[in-house]
């Protein structure tokens, strides 16, 4: 699950981690009470306007500007707030920004140079440890960085049996060429870093900048957090920072009937039990010459509920030219799916784009003759080969 900046700088501090501070507001008027309390509490003039969505490169997309006292926080804030604002994360339509994070200016003058680092935390799964991922290019992409300076990335993995020592935060620390009291900053700052990934169960701790201010404080600018998903149960505090307005609406309501949907660009809408048939079918739908609409798993209850909300969610989608249901009959019997399909059929009513159901298992026969004998716009299928062909005419326009 992802969390908002502000909700992840939240978390963090908790930890001890030293963060920019911040407070958000979703209006211009509350942005200048934001600003005003600010400074109060931090003694900043100077205001920095970021906008608040499930998105990096928010920067390149004008969603974080610089205010330079409070008469223009209400002007920056209010070209932010309300804009769809692209950036390359979120694709070429954008993400509307409902609320902005009003933060404090933490590149003040001082005895040294202000300095950025990248720091990440996440599990490698190719060794079973956690790492840290380390550059002293902060700011940038870490892809980018990877690609043009991979001498510049440091990586330290952790036994998670152990978890991390001491030397392997000042080994990182070292080896971003910090010394004195900024070395001694970014060693508390990773232990505390490393002690909230591992508390609130995080799948990635990142931050970009990590800051060394000119007063060798290392200071959290900017802070992504991914929850792991199947961890929440054990944390209901963080469970309820889920804000289903960054979310696909579609992904949304799956998720409420327990089904695992992602849409796709394509335009042919599946409905398959199980993820690895779910990708077998998503491949056998590109070689017929169709391209997945999305990747719609329904577990193992297929009945009537879920194939009509299964239905309901994949014809939301316009580009859709067919829909083919592939299903296991090994936990459930292929008659009851059978069943299942013809009765949200018709709950649905009219449904425009023809539907391919190939039902293998227990019973698939039976089930073959219900979806034939139906009188719906249903073509059944035993075989992935013969699946294939019927999706192929679909795509076409030749399925009659």
């Amino acid at each position: 699950m992802n969390i908002h900046e502000y909700q992840a700088k939240d978390i963090l501090k908790r930890y001890g981690v030293r963060i920019q501070e911040g407070i958000v507001a979703d209006t211009p008027a509350k942005a200048v009470e934001a600003a005003r309390q600010l400074q109060e509490e931090t003694g900043t003039g100077i205001f920095v306007i970021k906008a608040q969505i499930h998105a990096g490169g928010r920067g390149k997309g004008g969603g974080v500007k610089l205010a330079k006292n409070i008469n223009e926080v209400e002007e920056v804030a209010g070209k932010i707030l309300g804009m769809q604002l692209v950036t390359p994360q979120t694709g070429p339509e954008g993400k509307k920004v409902h609320k902005v994070l009003v933060a404090q200016d933490v590149y003040y003058p001082g005895p040294s140079q202000p300095k950025e680092y990248y720091l990440s935390i996440l599990l490698d799964r190719a060794t079973g440890q956690d790492v840290i991922i380390a550059s002293s290019e902060g700011g940038m992409d870490i892809e980018e960085v990877a690609e043009k300076h991979p001498d510049k990335i440091v990586k330290e993995f952790i036994d998670t049996r152990v978890g991390l020592r001491d030397f392997q935060a000042r080994k990182v620390a070292f080896a971003l060429g910090l010394e004195g009291d900024a070395l001694k900053e970014m060693v508390k700052f990773i232990k505390n870093l490393y002690r909230a990934y591992v508390d609130i169960e995080a799948s990635l701790v990142e931050i970009n900048p990590a800051l060394k201010t000119s007063d060798n404080k290392v200071i959290a600018v900017d802070a992504k957090v991914n929850l792991e998903d199947n961890a929440l149960f054990r944390h209901p505090d963080l469970a309820a920072l889920r804000d289903i307005t960054e979310e696909d609406p579609a992904e949304v309501e799956a998720g409420e009937y327990g089904l695992n949907y992602v849409k796709l660009d394509g335009n042919v809408g599946c409905m398959v039990n199980g993820a690895g048939l779910a990708m077998a079918t998503m491949d056998m739908i590109k070689l017929s010459g169709g391209e997945p609409a999305n990747f719609l798993d329904v577990g193992g209850k297929a009945n009537a509920q879920t194939v009509e909300a299964g239905f309901r969610i994949i014809l939301k989608d316009p580009n859709v030219k067919a829909i083919l249901i592939n299903i296991f009959g090994g936990i459930v019997r292929c008659d009851r799916v059978a069943n299942g399909v013809v009765e949200a059929y018709k709950n649905i009513g009219e449904i425009n784009v023809p539907i391919i159901v190939r039902l293998q298992g227990t019973n698939a026969e039976e089930a073959a003759k219900i979806i034939d004998e139906s009188g719906l716009k249903v073509y059944s299928a035993i075989t992935l080969q013969e699946a294939a062909e019927k999706v192929q005419k679909a795509v076409k326009g030749e399925l009659v």
